[in-house]
């Protein structure tokens, strides 16, 4: 919300953006027993906050950023995304030339992330290098990095949430497209039955560079095959009854 309003001071397009132009939206009656839920909606944040009793399911949640790092203005200093970015470089870098044969989807970096708006119960195959195929060590980098996406929750929801994650681990896999050198561009997935990541690097909008920078990047929580945008009612009447 900050770097939007460095956006504002860039741009001087005082109507679109801005710290203050998001909204909050309650969903239901909160209750300690009913269900309910909350939205915080604007540019480059979307926050889905389901709550049941003492469960919770923070998905999906979109957060971006351009710039990803205010170098003026009145928060100057500000950054975002920057152990996102490393630990998955990290990753990346890390694979061997047989497992980068597997993890590697692309060269070039998709358009965009998958599953951002407008694409709800968006359906994604398995792609990359699975979990089990990695070793120690590397294990601890994508339990790190699925960490930092999870631990974005209150510290008891995101252990808990980690447990899921382990109990999936050999059902995960890990994705990557793009370059690994010290300034490369690229886009990563972490996908589970129980979990979706992606980040990815952008082209320029706002503040119009040409091609993907480090300077606009994208993420991406879902929970997979979880409805996590609403039920498709109407598919299910369809696949229920003939017409």
């Amino acid at each position: 919300m900050r770097l939007n309003e460095t956006i504002r001071e860039l741009t001087e397009r005082w109507d679109e953006y801005g710290e203050g132009l998001y909204h909050f939206t309650i969903m239901g009656e909160p209750s300690e027993f009913e269900p309910w839920g909350w939205q915080l909606d604007g540019h480059h944040l979307v926050v889905n906050y389901f709550v049941l009793g003492d469960q919770v399911v923070m998905t999906p949640t979109f957060m971006g950023s351009e710039p990803v790092v205010a170098e003026s203005g009145k928060y100057a200093g500000t950054r975002v995304f920057e152990r996102e970015e490393t630990k998955g470089l990290a990753l990346g870098r890390s694979l061997t030339a047989d497992q980068r044969e597997q993890a590697v989807i692309s060269d070039t970096l998709p358009r965009g992330i998958f599953t951002a708006a407008f694409r709800d119960n968006f359906e994604m195959r398995y792609e990359g290098i699975r979990a089990d195929k990695l070793d120690a060590a590397q294990t601890a980098m994508l339990l790190d990095l699925i960490a930092e996406y999870v631990g974005n929750m209150a510290e008891e929801h995101a252990a808990i949430k980690m447990m899921e994650v382990r109990e999936h681990l050999d059902r995960t896999y890990f994705a990557w497209a793009g370059a690994t050198s010290d300034d490369a561009v690229f886009y990563y997935r972490v996908h589970s039955p129980v979990l979706l990541i992606e980040f990815d690097h952008q082209g320029g909008i706002a503040l119009d560079t040409e091609g993907p920078t480090r300077n606009h990047i994208h993420t991406v929580v879902r929970t997979p095959n979880g409805n996590d945008y609403g039920k498709d009612l109407l598919r299910q009447h369809y696949e229920r009854h003939s017409h």
